[in-house]
């Protein structure tokens, strides 16, 4: 075949010749890519991933103003709740408020130091349990409505220990009620 042989059939198969040509390049090209591919699509999977995570990132974020704004407020309701642990006169101010509100009568408040063993073991934190002995005596529904305002009032108080006596032999008598609870304070 001579050459204008050849170029007599290119000219008249220029289509077939164009796709030979081309499925040839694409194999050649695929033959020498193809050590490459797997490193391709592990780079392909981190973008992916990574992109997932963006768009998770996106999506989440649009509720944080919102969700800051709800932590500071709960925060602050929090802080309005604990006692000071410095201001003993109004830390007992509570108890008296308690006393006038419930008709109880307190017979024994005392604000209990917290014992330096457990303070210097105790883990450092934001909050501090400060105790305290109470002493009441009333009629039964009066203490007990004064145990249910400490324990669902103003502070957040923990009872740890509650006795009821009767003062009198007589029945239907005052009854005298000894408490040690906890509120949760700040410095």
């Amino acid at each position: 075949m001579s050459n204008e042989e050849l170029i007599a059939f290119l000219k008249k198969n220029l289509v077939a010749v164009g796709c030979v040509v081309a499925s040839l390049a694409i194999g050649v090209t695929v033959y020498l890519r193809s050590d490459l591919l797997p490193e391709a699509e592990k780079v392909f999977a981190q973008n992916s991933q990574k992109a997932a995570l963006l768009a998770a990132n996106i999506e989440d974020s649009e509720q944080l103003k919102d969700q800051h704004a709800a932590l500071a407020a709960s925060n602050q309701t929090i802080t309005d709740r604990m006692i000071r642990v410095g201001q003993l006169a109004e830390n007992l101010q509570y108890f008296y408020r308690l006393e006038s509100d419930t008709g109880a009568k307190l017979t024994d408040l005392r604000q209990v130091p917290q014992p330096v063993a457990l303070t210097k073991n105790a883990p450092k934190t934001a909050f501090i349990p400060v105790g305290f002995a109470v002493t009441a005596q009333g009629s039964y529904a009066q203490l007990m409505d004064m145990l249910r305002r400490l324990e669902g009032g103003e502070h957040y108080c923990r009872v740890l220990t509650c006795s009821l006596r009767p003062v009198a032999e007589q029945r239907g008598g005052a009854i005298q009620m000894a408490i040690s609870l906890e509120l949760l304070g700040i410095q």
